[in-house]
């Protein structure tokens, strides 16, 4: 990948943090758009595809976990929340809404920029390695679209989080096999000490609710193995 090419979407309302990451990132060849609010965010990202977004989780306007939940309704971009608290509650959440990682106040810029990286090569990494034909006895039911890092259901995209792309997409990458719920979290999630088993839970709810509305009995392409985890059925 090459970083100058990269355009990240800042959201923080307070001038010397952002002038911070701001510096940092530009130093590594990112491309920063800044914004003060969750509003302006919410604009800046009707009118330009980003590859990353930068989100304080306290703003003046809304929080940014209300931004991210906003953004997840049209896109799965990589998303690193920032704030000042570090209550479990609130990390949680954020990565449950679709969030790939989060960063307590005061931060070392050099460290966002790394973390940044690293989210963003995870996920290019999950894109190539899964150049998936469609699943064996299922003729095209699921399709993957590496480039456009989107997973499609008999030809309709679906309108997955962050987290369900990647933890459907482990699924897809081996259909038969089982995964267990610490399999699927060390896959899928940046910090995986950061969520619980009921989170992969709760995904797999979601993913198959988003397959049953393509089309009933998609959902049932996801089998329960019970006391074992999860897998893709053929």
């Amino acid at each position: 990948m090459e970083w100058g090419m990269t355009c990240v979407l800042l959201v923080e309302d307070e001038p010397a943090i952002a002038d911070i990451l701001i510096y940092a990132l530009e130093t590594e060849c990112f491309q920063v758009v800044h914004v003060l609010t969750g509003a302006d965010a919410l604009a800046a990202a009707a009118q330009k595809s980003f590859d990353f977004a930068i989100l304080d989780i306290g703003l003046p306007d809304m929080t940014g976990l209300d931004v991210c939940r906003r953004l997840r309704e049209t896109t799965s971009i990589p998303v690193l929340f920032l704030t000042a608290r570090d209550g479990e509650m609130d990390r949680i959440l954020g990565l449950e809404l679709g969030g790939d990682d989060y960063v307590t106040k005061p931060f070392s810029p050099r460290e966002i920029v790394a973390r940044v990286r690293a989210i963003l090569r995870r996920g290019q990494s999950l894109a190539v390695e899964s150049q998936l034909p469609p699943i064996p006895g299922q003729g095209h039911v699921l399709v993957h679209d590496p480039s456009a890092m989107r997973i499609r259901c008999h030809g309709e995209a679906l309108d997955l989080t962050a987290h369900e792309y990647k933890l459907l997409l482990v699924l897809l990458d081996k259909p038969g096999r089982v995964f267990t719920r610490d399999q699927l979290l060390e896959h899928a999630w940046q910090d995986p000490g950061a969520v619980t088993d009921r989170t992969v839970d709760a995904h797999v709810k979601s993913i198959r609710a988003k397959l049953r509305g393509v089309q009933t009995g998609a959902e049932n392409l996801i089998q329960t193995r019970r006391g074992l985890g999860y897998s893709l059925s053929l």
